[in-house]
């Protein structure tokens, strides 16, 4: 694995969101929500270029470090030398977002299994568990055209997206967009836990308890307010990147 050192040209902002973004990774590994070398988490570097720091092609999670994160601009094409090259796959849908949402700084997509079977049914979320309570209203869905790979996609995956920060890929997985890292990761971790326990009920015998949308939306609205929240989400994120330490080691 490449451990080249900080680029010369690499501001202390951006040093420090690379740390941020590789701590992501690796912690999406941790949870072992990666599929395999694909997939990917992006997030905005600071500038008017819209440009963005990405995961190398070839790579594991667990091989993600600060360094050999890839610089790319809207149309895939490396800003800054590495020996690796970036995965097509990611282009239409991160350089689509970052280019259209402000508010969107970092953006995550996953396929685990729960979460790409609740995109693959029809309903989607059904939003009766503690943290599909927590998703009401907040849930964009994207009609599967094939492998995202094409630019002509970008125009209608922004217009199912609209001003949500969760888009469902149907028959594919997820994408989940906020402010920041540790913002995105919280949201992921709670739509990944609504997905696995609508999964787990769908298969128990009995009749479902449904919520009713006041209380969903009460949900939601406490949620949205404490993603709001830099100090809650950072916690959040601190704390798991210091499980992940204590389990594992050091990182990098």
């Amino acid at each position: 694995m490449n451990t080249i050192k900080r680029p010369v040209d690499c501001t202390d902002e951006e040093w420090a969101r690379r740390e941020k973004l590789a701590y992501c990774y690796r912690l999406v590994d941790f949870f072992g929500w990666t599929e395999t070398i694909f997939n990917h988490i992006s997030l905005r570097v600071p500038g008017p270029d819209h440009q963005y720091l990405v995961n190398p092609f070839g790579l594991n999670y667990s091989e993600v470090t600060p360094a050999n994160l890839l610089k790319v601009d809207l149309n895939g094409n490396k800003v800054a030398d590495s020996e690796y090259d970036a995965n097509p796959a990611g282009f239409a849908l991160h350089s689509a977002v970052h280019g259209a949402r402000e508010d969107i700084q970092c953006l995550i997509h996953t396929h685990t299994t729960p979460i790409s079977a609740v995109a693959q049914k029809k309903s989607g979320f059904d939003h009766n568990n503690f943290y599909g309570a927590q998703l009401f209203g907040r849930v964009a869905y994207h009609d599967f055209e094939g492998i995202t790979l094409f630019a002509e996609e970008k125009v209608r995956m922004l217009d199912s997206l609209a001003d949500k920060h969760i888009l469902v890929l149907r028959n594919h997985g997820v994408a989940v967009g906020e402010r920041s890292v540790e913002t995105a990761f919280f949201l992921l971790w709670t739509v990944q836990r609504a997905a696995e326990i609508q999964c787990q009920a769908a298969s128990m015998q009995g009749d479902e308890t449904t919520l009713s949308n006041e209380v969903r939306q009460r949900c939601a609205d406490l949620t949205a307010m404490l993603i709001r929240e830099d100090a809650f989400a950072d916690k959040f994120f601190n704390a798991m990147i210091r499980k992940m330490h204590a389990e594992k080691g050091a990182s990098w």
